[in-house]
């Protein structure tokens, strides 16, 4: 029972520092233009 106290705590802190990722990678423009980036590959350089 006393494991629980510290788990659940850690997972809490956890989803806040994956949720705060996210809105990080949404903030800055990293999902702005998904589609080019998968067609720059095929282009010829």
């Amino acid at each position: 029972m006393s494991i629980l106290f510290l788990l659940v705590p850690l997972s809490v802190v956890l989803v806040l520092l994956i949720l705060v990722g996210l809105w990080w990678a949404v903030d800055s423009g990293q999902f702005e233009d998904v589609d080019r980036e998968a067609e720059r590959i095929l282009d010829n350089d």
